[in-house]
């Protein structure tokens, strides 16, 4: 994903058609409008469910932070708006939910993690027997029955809008010297670090209300198997409860008390448990970590997030293109989706034509194509800071959310003198 984010109607507005949410909110639908979080990755078809080992910081400020600093501590709840989010549909969906209890093979699965992770056996089926598997977790995973055509226009306007804008321009205006220290630490754009928040959960305003151990618990042991990808997604999510049961326990907060999206993701820039252990830093320097409360640590996580996944300073994000291609040769462009893959030599070959300044580019690139419903699609050159976005939600049309979102409060952001 995360996914606090944007969800179901948008879904259904703008029909995603596949796989992986992040938030964020995409987290299960590759390269179409999906809700973020999709800051998800695919888990390998290999993984074990219980093999998670600590993992390395990344950075100085990531290896200053203890584990137990991770989460809220236990009786520090998430504030109101966090808690206000989305109440009606998690409160909805409780009413119907069945306990984790009376399924053997979680309370198996909680055994094995206890032993590999030095957990204590008592506790993680103390949190086990109280996680609920709600059915409306398993419909929202799911692709639309009848998916409509994928639309950039549709989806871009619930992104880049006034309301939205206005925000993200106080958000700006209020952590301006948090944003500045961001980027020069990790190389980020402060507009960019802004707009995924924006893009997330509107700044703080929707990041979730469902309780993340019956979010994961449902996707861990009763993931729909009805969908293309059953089988790797339910992998993912168990491992992303036992990481989630290892930060909780681990900085004593309480599994019952932290809400989030129905995919798992969590705070301010809607992060998985996984990527709450590995990229997650104490930006406010207060000793723990906090992406609830703390605007400070979001940012400097999102940051950190894309430092990780190789952004990089100064690179464009995409450049204009001007297809004259012959079908066979669109095709061969399209097969690697957003992967940068061909030299702006190659692509023009193939009739993507591209200007002078993206012909002098010197890394890959990738033709990024946005359908428009009935009208033809749109396409743009991605570049390698296209791709780190998408790390984050793996989606072109959230991809191109983000960077119009930050380029139109780059524009308004009144300049310093």
């Amino acid at each position: 994903m995360a996914a606090g984010y944007t969800c179901r109607m948008l879904l259904r507005s703008i029909a995603p058609t596949l796989g992986g949410l992040l938030l964020g909110l995409g987290l299960l639908v590759a390269h179409g409008p999906a809700p973020a979080k999709s800051h998800v990755p695919g888990p390998s078809a290999k993984a074990s469910p219980v093999a998670l080992k600590s993992q390395a910081r990344t950075s100085k400020a990531a290896s200053k932070t203890k584990a137990k600093d991770l989460l809220p501590r236990k009786g520090k709840k998430p504030r109101a708006a966090a808690l206000a989010a989305g109440a009606g549909l998690a409160a909805g969906s409780a009413l119907a939910a069945q306990s984790l209890a009376q399924r053997p093979e979680a309370l198996a699965w909680g055994q094995a993690l206890a032993q590999d992770q030095g957990l204590p056996p008592e506790w993680v089926k103390a949190q086990l027997v109280q996680a609920k598997v709600l059915p409306s977790v398993r419909k929202l995973v799911l692709p639309p029955a009848t998916p409509a055509a994928k639309n950039w226009a549709a989806y871009r306007e619930r992104f880049i809008e006034p309301r939205r804008i206005e925000a993200g321009l106080a958000f700006w205006q209020r952590h301006e010297a948090a944003l500045a220290r961001a980027q020069a630490e990790f190389g980020v754009p402060a507009e960019f670090i802004v707009s995924i928040i924006g893009v997330e959960t509107f700044f703080g305003r929707h990041m979730g209300n469902f309780r993340i151990l019956d979010a994961l618990a449902t996707l861990a042991f009763d993931f729909p198997t009805e969908h293309p990808r059953a089988a790797d997604r339910q992998a993912f999510f168990r491992q992303e409860l036992a990481q989630f049961l290892l930060l909780t326990q681990r900085s004593g907060a309480d599994p019952l008390q932290v809400r989030g999206s129905y995919a798992g993701a969590m705070g301010l820039p809607q992060f998985m448990p996984s990527s709450w252990a590995k990229m997650a830093i104490d930006f406010d320097g207060d000793g723990r970590i906090d992406l609830f409360g703390s605007p400070e640590d979001a940012i400097g996580s999102v940051a950190h997030y894309f430092q990780v996944h190789q952004w990089k300073t100064g690179l464009p994000t995409h450049y204009p293109v001007q297809m004259q291609t012959r079908d066979d040769d669109l095709q061969t462009l399209l097969l690697p989706d957003i992967l940068p893959t061909f030299t702006p030599k190659r692509l023009h070959e193939l009739g993507a034509r591209l200007d002078e300044r993206a012909l002098a580019h010197t890394g890959p690139l990738a033709l990024i194509e946005l359908r428009n419903g009935d009208q033809p699609p749109s396409f743009v050159a991605g570049t390698e800071n296209f791709y780190a976005i998408t790390r984050y939600n793996w989606s072109s049309y959230y991809a191109m959310a983000v960077i119009e979102l930050a380029q139109a409060l780059a524009q308004k952001m009144p300049k310093r003198p």
